[in-house]
């Protein structure tokens, strides 16, 4: 147990990379699962909203923990449900590469919304990785051509799913009095909700297909999301931010080489320096583990 309780830095790392490794991998058995006749919504109302219906009891148990935060929790689990139902629909629906750089756009949200709703200063270098972060999208898209150029449905699931993710991180910043359990759970219950409104709304019909799809659905999300999750709590517990946030880089680059090197998809030359650059932004943003310090003496009063 004190191994667990206690554990060294490099124990913690590689539970960490671990955690991101299983992250950046997980869009073979989502390109799998498509393969097979299902829908993004239909996945993810299985895998994520079956773990977070059976984990409502273990909520509900803490509900004197979260009750003075109950909005915050609700917050939570819709914002974090949406981050987690359009990655996964992006990455089912749309190119690998393409949806790990879009999502990785992630710190120019938690930059903006820092600055914006928590009252935070932003330093120069991290305004500076917004403005590369920028750069790299427009890359990304096609340089000169980008504004010719429609986002695809992929596209916009993947920059929502980023956009969420900070706002996920905000909320659960500001949800200090929510036991980790509940928010993590949390997010599980909104992404089941969220993807049964979208199969509803959409009309996907429960295809059928044999048992063992299902079955490997139900594993995905008992065991590979659930062990994503936890060695990524584990890992984040237990390191200081700044390495945390470099080690989770793990899994940009994981997602990008194993879907370049056999999941038979390219990136132009220009697509690269976009990359690039998207990645150095997380990079910095990540790296810079500094307290954030509050515009105004009123942000001071937060719990």
């Amino acid at each position: 147990m004190s191994l667990l309780s206690n554990p060294s830095d490099r124990l913690a790392t590689g539970v960490l990379l671990f955690s991101a490794s299983l992250w950046g991998l997980s869009w073979i058995p989502l390109k799998w699962f498509i393969a097979q006749g299902l829908s993004g919504p239909v996945v993810s109302l299985v895998s994520y909203g079956v773990v977070g219906l059976c984990a409502l009891v273990l909520i509900w148990r803490q509900r004197a923990a979260w009750r003075a935060q109950a909005g915050l929790l609700l917050a939570l689990a819709l914002v974090g449900g949406w981050a987690n139902t359009s990655f996964v629909n992006a990455l089912m629906s749309g190119d690998v590469v393409r949806v790990m750089f879009l999502f990785y756009l992630s710190p120019v949200w938690s930059v903006l919304g820092g600055w914006l709703f928590l009252k935070e200063h932003i330093p120069a270098t991290r305004w500076a990785a917004v403005v590369a972060a920028i750069v790299g999208l427009w890359m990304v898209l096609g340089g000169p051509g980008a504004l010719d150029l429609s986002l695809s449905v992929s596209d916009l699931l993947a920059l929502s799913a980023g956009l969420a993710f900070a706002g996920n991180n905000i909320i659960a910043r500001a949800a200090q009095g929510v036991p980790m359990l509940s928010k993590t759970f949390a997010v599980f219950a909104g992404c089941g909700a969220i993807s049964l409104v979208a199969t509803t709304t959409l009309g996907h019909s429960i295809p059928a297909v044999p048992a063992g799809v299902w079955l490997a659905v139900l594993a995905y999300g008992f065991v590979w999301l659930l062990l994503a999750t936890a060695t990524w709590q584990f890992g984040v517990t237990h390191l200081e931010s700044s390495r945390a946030g470099v080690i989770l880089l793990a899994e940009l680059v994981v997602a990008v080489l194993t879907a370049l090197w056999f999941g038979g998809e390219s990136l132009t030359p220009l697509g690269w320096a976009g990359g690039t650059l998207i990645a150095v932004a997380a990079l910095v943003e990540a790296l810079d583990n500094r307290a954030p310090a509050p515009t105004t003496p009123a942000a001071n009063t937060g719990g």
